[in-house]
């Protein structure tokens, strides 16, 4: 029986962010190997579920899960601890001699002493098995060097932003890399960086500018089946702040021509929509106004709750739950007796979220009922404001553990630790003990909010937001808050604009 060796590393790196990504990070995400990761991936939107698909058609094949850590955006991963991931996944391949090996990347990460580690890996995972099949998965975001196709036989990225489709993207992967262990022919690959650090808020894949360079690589597949064309779009993460950082076209082929003409062309489509993606935002008083506004002109039996982001301290981008200039600017319109905020009902307006283990201490040992006095927000780093003072009455206490609901990694399990809702003004207020994003509904049922119920939603969050809750809201506004993510990265601290 052939096997399948499987391997995952997953995490995008934010040079700007203060969480740090230590060993601690990956195991709150994902830190698992063997039979038990597939059997838990089962029935989920993921990877490791598009694994199993693919493995439930090729019954005659036998997989061999090595290492799989996955863990949410932050500041770069520890080296000690990457370079230990390695080591395990080389021993695990040189003890099995696989007949295949599927790498399921980020292709984004970054840590303490190297910019390129999911290159490093596929680099010494080929030099390992020179002439075994090697086949990865890639995300929507990933940064990547063009040596990169020099040492995979096959990629695909994920073609949807917010990202439904990773068990899609792994089935494609997974299904050629087996074909070609039993004797396909092995495609050429090229990929093209664009030279464009551009920002990902206009970057969602059901619209413009986004929508019209997918359609046209899909169009380029279809147009010769025979030439079996696999085309992947790359929008990068500029916040890993590389020398790779960047847009970028990969494509493989049956031939190289047909692979090099697919990359020409969609770069030069690309390049000339390139102004497109510059979003233009607002400051939070001012969404907090245009929301107030929305609000207000709703028919008594027709509302729907307005949502305001605050992207630059998005956990997905690598923030942490800790700005607090949103929070701020809400207090002030709700203490505001001329805003229509202030009218709104207690409960009407929830603030996801501030990542805060130690308010959640003191709101577990004060109790249901309890009120404290508490500075939130700029726990780890006040470069983006000073911490906001408030009285809060304590409303909810949770285990903070739920299964996400919505279309992005629909039934994967997440833990915030311990967490509890507070009431602030009448304003209520998430805190969390660990940082993870508040973009399922999952998220707020375990807190007993009803989205659909509440009239202004405050989020931390930004594109990925949008695939649960834009069919739920009447609006979505994306607000400019100082953060790790902002939506100027060059203004950023340290920023170097590599190239």
């Amino acid at each position: 029986m052939p096997t399948l060796a499987v391997a995952r590393l997953w995490f995008e790196g934010n040079r700007f962010s203060p969480l740090p990504t230590g060993r601690a990070q990956f195991a709150a995400r994902e830190w698992q190997c063997g039979a038990a990761a597939l059997d838990a991936a089962r029935g989920t939107a993921t990877e490791l579920a598009g694994v199993g698909e693919v493995l439930a058609a090729h019954p005659h094949w036998h997989a061999e899960v090595l290492r799989c850590a996955s863990a949410n955006p932050g500041g770069p991963i520890e080296h000690a601890l990457f370079e230990s991931f390695c080591a395990e996944v080389l021993t695990g391949l040189a003890a099995l001699q696989p007949d295949a090996v599927y790498l399921s990347l980020h292709g984004a990460a970054i840590t303490s002493r190297t910019d390129t580690p999911d290159l490093d890996l596929v680099t010494q995972v080929r030099t390992l098995l020179p002439g075994v099949p090697l086949a990865a998965s890639f995300d929507f975001h990933a940064n990547l060097p063009v040596r990169m196709v020099e040492q995979l036989d096959y990629a695909t990225g994920y073609r949807t932003y917010p990202h439904i489709d990773m068990r899609e993207t792994a089935v494609r992967a997974v299904a050629r890399l087996l074909a070609m262990a039993e004797g396909a022919p092995r495609p050429r690959g090229r990929l093209l960086q664009l030279g464009l650090r551009l920002p990902s808020f206009n970057m969602r894949t059901n619209a413009a500018p986004m929508l019209p360079l997918l359609a046209a690589a899909r169009a380029l597949e279809k147009a010769d089946p025979k030439a079996q064309l696999d085309v992947s779009l790359f929008g990068g993460f500029p916040y890993a702040d590389t020398s790779d950082t960047g847009a970028s076209v990969m494509a493989w082929a049956n031939e190289q021509e047909v692979a090099d003409a697919a990359c020409t062309a969609l770069s030069q489509q690309w390049r000339a929509c390139a102004g497109a993606f510059t979003p233009v935002l607002v400051t939070p008083e001012q969404g907090l106004q245009r929301a107030a506004a929305l609000l207000t002109a709703q028919a008594a039996d027709a509302l729907r709750p307005v949502a305001l982001t605050d992207p630059a301290d998005n956990p997905l981008s690598g923030g942490a739950a800790d700005t607090p200039a949103l929070l701020r600017a809400l207090l002030e319109a709700r203490r505001n007796a001329a805003s229509p905020l202030a009218a709104l009902r207690p409960g009407d307006i929830v603030f996801a979220y501030f990542t805060d283990p130690d308010a959640v201490g003191l709101a577990r040992s004060a109790g249901l009922g309890a009120t404290l006095s508490l500075r939130i927000g700029a726990r780890l780093d006040q470069r983006f404001g000073a911490p906001v003072a408030l009285d809060a009455r304590v409303l909810l206490l949770t285990d903070g553990n739920f299964h996400n609901t919505g279309p992005m990694e629909r039934g994967s399990r997440v833990t915030l630790g311990d967490t509890a809702l507070l009431d602030v003004d009448g304003i209520h207020l998430v805190i969390t003990s660990q940082t993870d994003a508040a973009n399922d509904p999952g998220f707020f049922a375990l807190h007993g909010i009803d989205p659909e119920r509440v009239r202004l939603l405050c989020v931390k969050a930004k594109n990925h937001f949008h695939a649960a809750f834009a069919p739920l809201c009447a609006a979505i506004i994306d607000v400019d808050c100082p953060g790790p993510a902002a939506a100027d990265v060059a203004s950023l601290p340290g920023y170097r604009g590599l190239r």
